[in-house]
């Protein structure tokens, strides 16, 4: 760790997140955190691992602001976090170019910074005249290119990354992989979640293993896999 990175930008402690399932009057809590405790620091690559429906996507949606905790504390050092999600806000109706200033706008940038980047954006997704046409025409990988391509336009102090590389096909899955490694040699600071133990040991510094709603291993990447991957061998 260097020196800037002594002080946490983000910090969870015994944080807990539950939703309401539509059963009786009031409807049943469903805890799908239950108690995750860790540190962000600036410049790392954090990778977050577990199973699907162990509740790493409601991880990454209280890291960026957009719900709070329902027990334990989540404190943000006042960097802006933004979450790279595909496809967010995408309106099947409207075009590709539409779209991609809607979605950026969703991801917190102003509408002529969109436009302003909406070059690049083209160029990237590779979409080419495609992009004046409904999104409804294009099949789930051009779609998939333009939310990534969107989405990797927003300069964010913190970037928060689902599950997102590998969209389109193999050709597009690798340059956006060079893309991923290249923000992180520009010493951006990064959360990735995936239950892809391959990806997470190229790309992260360190790594948090969630199950079952709970926080069970924190530390770096080499020691935490192995106890994920012990953990998996006995299931």
């Amino acid at each position: 760790m260097n020196s800037e990175q002594h002080l946490p930008v983000l910090s969870l402690r015994h944080v807990g997140i539950y939703y309401k399932r539509k059963r009786g009057v009031f409807g049943e809590p469903f805890w799908a955190l239950k108690d995750v405790s860790f540190d962000l620091y600036q410049g790392e690559t954090l990778g977050i691992i577990g199973r699907n429906g162990v509740g790493k996507s409601t991880l990454l949606r209280l890291m960026a602001g957009i719900i709070k905790p329902n027990k334990g504390t989540f404190t943000n050092k006042g960097y802006q976090a933004s979450l790279l999600s595909l496809q967010l806000g995408f309106i099947y109706y409207l075009t590709g170019r539409e779209n991609a200033i809607l979605s950026g706008m969703f991801m917190g940038l102003r509408k002529k910074e969109v436009k302003a980047k909406m070059d690049a954006i083209i160029k990237f997704s590779e979409l080419g005249e495609f992009i004046d046409q409904p999104i409804a025409t294009y099949s789930s990988g051009m779609a998939a290119r333009l939310g990534f391509s969107v989405a990797f336009q927003v300069d964010p102090d913190i970037l928060l990354i689902d599950e997102v590389l590998g969209v389109g096909d193999a050709e597009f899955s690798q340059k956006s992989a060079r893309l991923m490694q290249e923000k992180i040699r520009s010493n951006k600071t990064i959360v990735f979640v995936s239950h892809h133990a391959t990806l997470i040991q190229q790309l992260c510094n360190r790594v948090v293993w969630i199950e079952d709603g709970v926080s069970k291993a924190e530390g770096d990447t080499a020691s935490v896999l192995k106890e994920y991957h012990q953990f998996l061998h006995l299931i």
